[in-house]
């Protein structure tokens, strides 16, 4: 498994931002996005091309366009829609996906209640959207439906991470091809799975539903 930290003065101010207390839900959307374009640059340096010739106004020259399949873009429901319009803008081609997690009460577990996702993955690159990598819980079981879907490689993007969700993420995944982009890894988990310093439950202050 791979690991990059985003070392970059715009994160850093950005996520400083976000975890204000005080800022409201607005600017933390708009933050939020402006943070996942920043993350998508980093997470897209191995998206696969292929060459094209085209015609400039001058002249004829090679470049590159996106390999087909397309990327994947799958944000994990409901924090991860709110990383979404920051992935697209800069990968407007790549298709989009939905999976929807829930954790069983008894078994604390989580499990997919719901995914809209192409019927078959076979060789494609996704990359998974995720605001807080916590427990690692919920990114670990995305992580097994798109990989037993057939998906070549995925790329995780959160916004932070705890040291004892990333480590779960690498057990669970060692010998497969994983990727986690991190704006920032802080220090710990608390005692309700929380990630100190953090920001808060990111689902609730992108939609506002408790005071921040």
């Amino acid at each position: 498994m791979r690991v990059h930290v985003a070392d970059h003065p715009l994160v850093t101010h950005k996520l400083t931002l976000l975890r204000d207390r005080s800022t409201p839900s607005p600017t933390f959307r708009a933050l939020a996005e402006e943070l996942v374009t920043l993350l998508a640059y980093e997470a897209t340096r191995s998206v696969r091309t292929e060459p094209v010739r085209i015609d400039t106004p001058v002249a004829s020259t090679d470049g590159l366009a996106l390999a087909t399949p397309l990327p994947l873009v799958v944000p994990i429901l409901r924090a991860g829609l709110g990383m979404l319009e920051g992935m697209v803008k800069l990968v407007p081609t790549a298709e989009v996906g939905f999976l929807g997690m829930v954790r069983n009460e008894e078994t604390l577990e989580p499990t997919v209640y719901a995914e809209r996702l192409p019927n078959d993955l076979e060789s494609r690159q996704c990359f998974v959207l995720d605001p807080m990598l916590a427990t690692g819980g919920s990114l670990i079981a995305a992580i097994d439906y798109l990989f037993d879907r057939g998906a070549r490689d995925v790329t995780a993007i959160c916004l932070i991470a705890a040291p004892e969700g990333l480590a779960a993420v690498e057990r669970a995944t060692e010998g497969r091809d994983v990727t986690i982009v991190l704006g920032s890894l802080d220090a710990r988990l608390d005692e309700r799975g929380y990630i100190v310093p953090g920001l808060g439950d990111a689902g609730d202050r992108l939609y506002g539903t408790v005071a921040s």
